[in-house]
């Protein structure tokens, strides 16, 4: 007797039909945990280095000691001492005793050292205490700040652009910055978790103000800085060439740039930690020339909705509307030249303004002097910096070299910029 296991079509088909949706099923919970995993992977990982506490302490870094003693510990104690002279020379300061120096210190920090039984060969930075020390730097321990400014360190080696993807010598060479003297307000992200999705270097190519808002307000920055280091090996633990260039605000301006050469990979980490040192420099001299002024297209508040080209196109129009009716009710002939006072047909502009603000109170009184001088339309803080550099936004009849002159005629110092002014009483 033989059996028939020959299921029916139906059958076959139905069964067929359930192992289809079964492994579709399957199918959709793998891709959701490669999924889940991929994300979880691009936050986290060996990435994020976290900056150095800035401190407001003043620090020498570079300071190359080569000493020699009776042994290890005391050729080391003597490098020690030496660096602390060489760093107090070289701030340029007048000569003290070594007993009074050494209570200025306070902390040697290591760059770099190499310990024989003898010998003493290193790389070391000094920290002076602020308070302590303040009375012999004078206006250094007193400078202002610039307003808040975001910095992302861009890398470009082997034809790859990178910032926090992963950890990497330029990063870390930022994060070691020790910017106490400087009057640019870093604002250094650290690159862990969710910035290394949404910093990265496509970001430096975005011109959207809105996204550029949304991103430098999660982190209280009022403008960015980028600093990009293109790294080229010539070979294999051969010289690696870098080129340098350092830009700012959301359309990527270019500020300057500079070349070092690293003689093989050892060397790396201390050419980045000189160019840092070297685009510190870039960046102060352009805060000084009223460069590095926050862009007033990242101010949503003052104009949410609308283009400052077509804001300015309309203000034209209103002027050439009031003009016309002015000529209309008879108060203006055809052809006459208009005057300042014709206030009916001027042409309002806004211009951005920066002014020290070491308190609450000196905001107040520069913003009321500013809207009583004759031409200002308004003025309104755009970033504000208690104990450093604020900025506003002053809308004024007329240019800006003529907005330059007002000022000086009511009685403030006025450094002028290619489109911004700094003003101080």
């Amino acid at each position: 007797m033989t059996l028939n296991l020959n299921l029916p079509r139906a059958s076959n088909a139905l069964l067929a039909t359930g192992v289809v949706r079964l492994s579709a099923a399957l199918a959709v919970l793998v891709a959701l945990a490669l999924g889940v995993a991929a994300l979880v992977a691009q936050v986290d990982g060996d990435r994020g280095i976290a900056p150095i506490a800035a401190s407001s302490d003043i620090g020498v870094s570079g300071i190359e000691v080569d000493v020699t003693g009776k042994n290890a510990q005391e050729a080391r104690e003597k490098g020690w001492q030496l660096a602390q002279k060489l760093a107090w020379k070289k701030l340029d300061m007048s000569e003290i005793s070594d007993s009074e120096l050494e209570s200025l210190v306070s902390s040697i920090v290591i760059e770099r050292e190499r310990i024989g039984p003898t010998r003493y060969i290193a790389t070391l930075g000094v920290i002076f205490d602020r308070t302590r020390a303040g009375r012999y730097f004078g206006n250094v321990a007193q400078q202002t700040r610039s307003t808040p400014m975001m910095l992302l360190p861009v890398t470009v080696s082997g034809g790859t652009y990178t910032m926090y993807e992963t950890r990497n010598p330029w990063q870390r060479a930022w994060a070691e910055f020790q910017p106490a003297t400087s009057p640019v307000h870093y604002l250094r992200p650290a690159g862990s978790g969710g910035d290394s999705l949404m910093l990265t270097y496509g970001q430096t190519g975005r011109r959207s103000r809105l996204w550029w808002r949304a991103i430098l307000d999660q982190f209280g920055a009022a403008d960015v800085l980028v600093a990009a280091a293109n790294l080229q090996h010539e070979w294999p633990g051969g010289p690696i060439h870098g080129t340098f260039t350092a830009r700012h605000g959301p359309d990527g301006r270019k500020l300057a740039s500079f070349e070092m050469t690293a003689k093989n990979p050892a060397e790396l980490p201390d050419m980045l930690a000189k160019a840092v040192i070297q685009f510190d420099s870039l960046f102060q001299k352009a805060l000084a020339d009223g460069k590095l002024a926050p862009d007033p297209t990242l101010n949503m508040v003052a104009s949410p909705d609308i283009n400052p080209a077509l804001q300015q196109l309309i203000d034209i129009g209103r002027a050439l509307e009031a003009r016309d009716t002015a000529l209309a009710a008879g108060e203006i002939v055809e052809g006459q030249q208009l005057t300042p006072s014709a206030t009916t047909a001027a042409i309002v502009a806004g211009y951005v303004v920066q002014f020290a603000s070491p308190d609450a109170s000196s905001i107040d009184a520069t913003l009321g002097r500013i809207r009583q001088v004759p031409g200002v339309r308004g003025a309104a803080t755009t970033s504000i910096a208690i104990g450093g550099t604020s900025v506003m936004n002053v809308s004024f009849a007329g240019s800006l070299d003529q907005l330059a002159a007002t000022l000086r005629s009511q009685g403030f110092t006025v450094r002028q910029g290619s489109n911004a002014l700094a003003i101080s009483n």
